[in-house]
């Protein structure tokens, strides 16, 4: 498996990481030894970055991943959870950033994490879900900081989801090690500029912003949630249709411009829509280590497979783009 340092802070991370969340739904709800056997299968390939979270499973996702690695014990992997502040918590962050992350170290097992993600959106103001600018400068930077000072943590970093400028804003702080990134074939905008009317979250080159601050990215929704499989069947593991993050509004429309871009695979660029977004996930230089949910064992030897088979070549990646031509002025 393929390493790449992970921003500044030097961590080598396999290409391919270990989505552990909600949507394939494996690790929340799949059967106990086919979890075991394939985080086992997974660190023997090489993978060494495991991405949880508190929500993933109202915690079953953190309870089994450490479940399986106090029996595997297996050397230098790496441990990622995330901390979601509701709105009741607004007035009392610190506090709720220690209560969340100790409830995570009990299940992990764990008495430190490697990276520590905010998993909020973030906008300019901050409302519902979302915190603010200021509130993620001011008071969730130096409660994750706490934790780093007491050994809990490694390193600090963002689910960067919300408001596109506030992004931009909180990346330039550079106060973060880690920002987990949308970047799929339906939504490149975090490495290029979308044509004019792009049925798409205009992320602006985001990548721009993590590379100029030694940001490492970890590379999420790289099959928006199972849309780039181009069918609308789920395993009866698997979470309902996510609601999509980043590019059209609704699952539907995602899954009818995912098999627009059919055409990579009837030309031979790939096998399959899955194994074409894998690749192109992994063919940008920003991208650290990628994200790809799972349900069952197989779907993890078919990502496994296509991360072997390396970044998409360049021919195909333009004929890419002139299929995404098409979708531009159609409603999001």
């Amino acid at each position: 498996m393929q390493t790449q340092v992970f921003g500044r802070t030097r961590m080598q991370l396999s290409v391919l990481g270990f989505g552990c969340g909600a949507v394939g739904g494996l690790m929340v709800r799949g059967d106990a030894a086919d979890q075991e056997r394939t985080v086992a299968r997974a660190i023997a390939a090489g993978v060494n970055y495991f991405d949880t979270a508190v929500q993933y499973g109202d915690g079953e996702s953190e309870k089994n991943l450490g479940r399986i690695l106090q029996k595997l014990k297996p050397a230098d992997v790496v441990v990622g959870t995330k901390v979601r502040l509701p709105p009741s918590d607004r007035g009392r962050i610190d506090e709720a950033v220690r209560t969340s992350f100790e409830g995570s170290l009990s299940r992990l097992r764990l008495e430190r994490v490697d990276i520590l993600h905010l998993h909020n959106p973030i906008t300019g103001q901050g409302s519902g879900p979302a915190l603010s600018v200021r509130q993620v400068l001011d008071e969730v930077v130096p409660a994750f900081e706490r934790l780093r000072q007491q050994g809990k943590i490694r390193f600090l970093g963002i689910t960067a989801l919300g408001d596109t400028a506030a992004l931009h804003q909180v990346m330039d702080a550079r106060v973060f090690d880690s920002a987990q990134v949308v970047y799929n074939m339906l939504n490149p905008s975090a490495a290029d500029e979308l044509p004019q009317n792009y049925p798409a979250q205009d992320y602006g080159r985001l990548f721009d912003h993590t590379k100029a601050a030694g940001v490492g990215v970890v590379g999420i929704r790289v099959l928006a949630g199972g849309a780039l499989s181009g069918s609308a069947d789920r395993h009866p593991i698997a979470g309902a249709a996510p609601e999509p993050i980043g590019s059209a509004l609704s699952y539907d429309a995602d899954i009818d411009r995912a098999r627009r871009l059919m055409p990579l695979v009837r030309e031979g660029f790939a096998a399959s829509l899955t194994e074409a977004a894998t690749r192109f996930a992994l063919s940008h230089p920003a991208m650290g280590t990628i994200l790809v949910g799972m349900a069952t064992p197989q779907q993890f030897e078919d990502a496994l497979a296509a991360v072997e088979k390396g970044p998409m070549p360049q021919a195909a990646l333009d004929r890419l783009s002139e299929l995404r031509q098409a979708f531009a002025g159609e409603a999001r």
